[in-house]
């Protein structure tokens, strides 16, 4: 599993120009958002949720704090996410070629145990949103999560420019 620290740079890299952005600009829109503020909301939903698949927990609704936090939701979302992929250990980063035996991703839903993660570790988890080009509901590694997060986030910065 790669180092996720470019992660946490790029959060907050984006998440420091939102806090700097003023409300004209928060509030303008941007193509497929309501406004830049909704953009980053959205992006920090996403990471979230993905964040909250590795450690094997359920999802969970994601507030929306007003235009003027969604820097700080996206920093926080980023960094949870950071930690669940260092979580993982080294061993998530090969899972890759493995992604197509189901064995222990197949049972996503484990019926709210609460510790699904440790059935996960160093394997594939089921994305409950897609992320990039992984979609929702297929098995995904550490190293795939990683290279579409920092892609979304490199996405949302320049939509949001």
């Amino acid at each position: 599993m790669p180092e996720p620290t470019p992660l946490t740079e790029a959060v907050d890299r984006l998440a420091d120009r939102f806090r700097a952005m003023p409300q004209s600009r928060l509030l303008a829109a941007v193509p497929g958002h309501a406004s830049r503020a909704t953009a980053v909301l959205a992006l920090a939903r996403t990471l979230a949720a993905v964040a909250l698949a590795l450690e094997g927990r359920q999802a969970r609704p994601f507030p929306d704090a007003g235009a003027f936090a969604a820097g700080d939701q996206l920093a926080v979302a980023g960094h949870d996410l950071a930690a669940a992929l260092a979580a993982l250990g080294p061993a998530a980063g090969a899972a890759a070629g493995s992604a197509g035996g189901g064995g222990d991703s197949a049972g996503g839903s484990d019926g709210g145990s609460g510790s699904g993660r440790g059935d996960r570790e160093g394997g594939p988890v089921v994305l409950p949103v897609p992320l990039g080009s992984l979609p929702a509901g297929g098995p995904a590694d550490g190293a795939a999560v990683l290279a579409e997060a920092l892609a979304a986030v490199a996405a949302t910065a320049e939509l949001c420019a």
